[in-house]
């Protein structure tokens, strides 16, 4: 097998462990901010051996360590709407949701990193829209506060993905993401003792969610992003987007198959989803056409 098609497979591989994070929050029975608190930690605790028990955090700019800590912030914020989102309605429209990402990108890099907009990346954008008016307008009122957090989640996704572009070349992404994951956990340890206690409530994992919470903090997030890390060292950037773009198709066919969400949910609803992933993969394919 050639090293591109081992890349390519191990690409696959850590998209595929991304997608089953929805399922996982779905399957772990505590609050969204309580799982996100022990995904953090037992991330955080992962990523100490990749950077050397914090050696390479003394080579760090103190004041890059305080820009990735408040990038932390926002990451705790953007996966505690995004677990918050599967909670109050299901994993699909959780992980439909944040095609929207793109989106609010196109918005707010050129603000943050002082680029030109990029028309086509807003052009596809916008396009999105039809799909999710379609997924609105077919579900269940009860399940539409899902969406509005899953709005939350993807547009503090674009916040911190368009910063970390200010960081990838400054410092290793080991220590990056050690930084926002530690930050994520200090910023809920804090949070937790200033809310009502409820939103933590019960905060100990029971069962098999200590399984699903080591399965999801060491296999979905520390083992995905380092086969993603090796991986594009040999994909091209479009070959790497085509694969990252399934993320929420493979997340989508778990629930359907562990979860049984289609029962849940209507035909119009998967129509929109095909609206939004026609126009999710189309995208990278006008961006090279057009060296966008």
């Amino acid at each position: 097998m050639t090293e591109s098609r081992i890349a390519y497979l191990q690409l696959h591989l850590a998209v595929f462990l991304f997608g089953f994070t929805a399922i996982l929050g779905d399957l772990i029975s505590i609050p969204a901010a309580s799982l996100v608190w022990w995904r953090v930690f037992f991330t955080s605790i992962s990523l100490l051996f990749f950077i050397g028990f914090g050696k390479s955090l003394i080579k760090i700019n103190p004041r890059d360590l305080i820009f990735l800590f408040g990038i932390g912030m926002i990451v705790a914020v953007h996966w505690v709407a995004f677990y918050a989102s599967i909670k109050y309605s299901n994993a699909s429209i959780a992980l439909i949701t944040m095609s929207l990402t793109s989106f609010f990108t196109a918005i707010i890099e050129p603000l943050i990193l002082k680029k030109k907009l990029n028309k086509l990346q807003l052009l596809f954008g916008m396009l999105v829209f039809p799909g999710m008016i379609l997924i609105v307008d077919t579900i269940d009122v009860s399940l539409r506060i899902g969406i509005y957090l899953g709005l939350v989640s993807s547009f503090t996704a674009s916040i911190f993905a368009v910063l970390n572009k200010k960081m990838v070349d400054k410092v290793d992404s080991f220590s990056i993401t050690f930084m926002e994951m530690f930050a994520a956990w200090v910023t809920l340890t804090i949070v937790m003792y200033l809310v009502p206690v409820e939103y933590f409530d019960p905060f100990v994992p029971i069962g098999l969610d200590w399984l699903y919470l080591i399965v999801l903090s060491l296999l979905c997030t520390t083992l995905a992003f380092y086969l993603s890390l090796i991986a594009m060292k040999v994909v091209s950037a479009f070959e790497a987007n085509l694969v990252i773009n399934l993320e929420p198709v493979y997340g989508i066919v778990l629930a359907i198959i562990i979860l049984k969400e289609h029962k849940e949910l209507s035909p119009n609803f998967y129509i929109g989803v095909l609206i939004i992933m026609f126009v999710v993969f189309l995208y990278p394919v006008f961006k090279k056409k057009f060296n966008a």
